[in-house]
């Protein structure tokens, strides 16, 4: 068991600055004309605070004034962490509190860190921004941002004089930060609730730094994962820049289709080219129109099936296209072994030109709508398998979310049962649906991209409420006597979305479709991919 009391002995021992709340400072004369603020010089965060400052973790109350002994807010304090880790603000539409509105000067840095869960309120619909920071909160934001494993019991090992005076939800950060040393008390007290100060919090944040493995990681670019971008309803111009602002390294047009003759094709070579001097692939998608009865003709007919194959083949490699996208919907669960055997065979043609497969699945509901999905024999053949993680709620049926998170992730873990994670692509929507409401049941609902939903929020000035349940702002609205309910997907959604995939070590991520999405959704999801590589602890 960590023995906290030994351990403060041998930090009262030291001769350097080992805690933050001591108030050892540096001579005056070790100021140079080159610091970044005149206020520091006798500052023994003096160090720190030029540290923090060359790497914009820090800015100055004024010009050339840093107010280092001034105490610090919960706003600014977050908006430290934000810059401390390179996240980017995240501009999100919908504010995830009253009183942090999108005039205040650190809205875009504060909602970044409340989409990745590193701060919270003070309630569910205020966060309190500029009130000081008390030393136990600032110990419980910084191991939620280090992502730390707490112990499950503190409250017998803090060694503190004060210890019954630390507050139950936070005991585990402050043990944990005190192990690691990067937070300990001053004079054998710890002073939960007292507010910090800016210099004391510059160099709570700089010690993180001084941990060379975990600095590689902070500027370290997270490695590249598969995120596909779907295109639809725009021309090849409106795709391309659409694609040149967002994440997107692999881009699919709706470019081939099954048809009575065999297989349609619209190519825009011309996209192709664009997107190889991008450094980003083409894996143009393959559809079926959800035309049933010709998708079996097809799949069970071999002269048909091989056909078709032999058609998409030469034109992946006539255009010089990196792989195949294979979305076949409303497949008959009879045709389930044709469509499996004619997953192997595409797969095995394209591969013989050094060229991809991937393959759209639903979620398995147990409905007839999957049963045609063998996971475990098309995750075999393909290259990968994309779960197409939305429809959970469709038109015509009982109302609610397009993808809840505790939905999504049942169809994951389903499919990871049957598919490695290695393989698996996981789909996100960047569209939901206005229902109309009756009583119990849905009236009906209409598609709204997420330009359309916040459109709908601002012009009607909407409230949405954050449901921690389902991942997600709900909201509700009546308009010429008929009420309207909302299940929104924004930046904060679809982070806990992606943050799922991370979890469970998936390959990538897919997006349908692209120009669905509000620009603020980009950075959002950047975010998410850094903080998810993070491994502090």
């Amino acid at each position: 068991m960590f023995n906290s009391r030994a351990f403060l002995r041998g930090l009262a021992a030291a001769a350097l600055l080992v805690g933050v709340g001591s108030r050892l400072p540096l001579p005056a004369s070790a100021a140079t004309a080159s610091l970044p603020y005149d206020d520091i010089a006798s500052s023994y965060a003096r160090s720190a605070i030029v540290r923090l400052s060359d790497r914009d973790v820090v800015h100055g109350k004024a010009e050339r004034q840093f107010a280092p002994l001034a105490p610090i807010t919960r706003a600014e304090f977050v908006v430290m962490i934000e810059r401390l880790l390179r996240l980017a603000p995240a501009n999100a539409v919908i504010p995830a509190y009253a009183d942090a509105p999108k005039t205040a000067w650190f809205y875009a840095e504060l909602q970044a860190a409340v989409q990745l869960d590193i701060a919270r309120g003070t309630s569910a619909d205020r966060f309190e921004p500029n009130r000081q920071v008390t030393r136990q909160e600032a110990a419980v934001l910084l191991a939620r941002a280090l992502k730390l494993t707490l112990p499950a019991n503190a409250a017998d090992t803090y060694g503190y004089a004060d210890a019954s005076r630390i507050a139950v939800w936070a005991a585990p950060a402050v043990l944990r930060l005190g192990q690691l040393g990067l937070m300990q008390g001053d004079g054998g007290a710890f002073r939960p609730a007292d507010p910090i100060t800016r210099q004391e919090a510059a160099v709570l944040l700089d010690r993180v730094l001084q941990r060379p493995d975990w600095l590689a990681q902070i500027d370290r670019e997270p490695a590249d994962r598969i995120q596909i971008g779907w295109q639809y309803g725009q021309t090849t111009a409106q795709y391309e820049k659409q694609v040149a602002s967002s994440n997107v390294n692999r881009l699919s047009p709706r470019w081939f289709f099954l048809s009575k003759t065999g297989v349609t094709s619209n190519v825009d070579a011309s996209l192709v080219a664009w997107a190889h001097g991008r450094g980003k692939q083409v894996w143009a998608m393959v559809g079926n129109r959800s035309d049933q009865a010709l998708t079996h003709q097809i799949l069970s007919q071999s002269s048909q099936r091989d056909a078709a194959i032999d058609a998409l083949t030469a034109l992946a490699k006539q255009y010089g296209i990196d792989g195949l996208n294979l979305d076949f919907e409303n497949v008959a669960p009879a045709d389930r072994a044709d469509l499996t055997r004619f997953v192997a065979a595409l797969a095995d043609a394209l591969h013989s030109e050094n060229k991809v497969l991937s393959v759209n699945v639903s979620p398995d509901l147990g409905s007839d709508w999957t049963e045609a999905f063998d996971y475990a024999a098309i995750g075999r053949q393909a290259d990968y398998v994309v779960l197409m993680a939305y429809d959970e709620h469709w038109s015509g049926g009982a109302a609610g979310s397009v993808s809840s998170l505790p939905w999504l992730r049942r169809g994951l873990e389903k499919l990871l049962a049957a598919v490695p994670a290695s393989k698996t692509v996981l789909a996100l929507p960047f569209y939901n649906r206005d229902w109309t409401i009756g009583g119990a049941a849905a009236a009906g609902s209409t598609e709204r991209s997420l330009v359309q939903q916040n459109e709908t929020v601002r012009a009607l000035g909407l409230k949405p409420a954050w449901d921690a349940s389902l991942g997600q702002y709900t909201a509700q609205y009546v308009q010429a006597g008929v009420r309207h309910a909302l299940w929104l997907e924004d930046g904060r959604s679809l982070t806990r979305k992606m943050q799922a995939g991370q979890a469970l070590g998936i390959a990538g991520y897919a997006y349908w479709y692209m120009g669905g999405e509000s620009a603020d959704v980009w950075n959002s999801l950047r975010n998410a991919a850094r903080f998810g590589a993070y491994t502090f602890d």
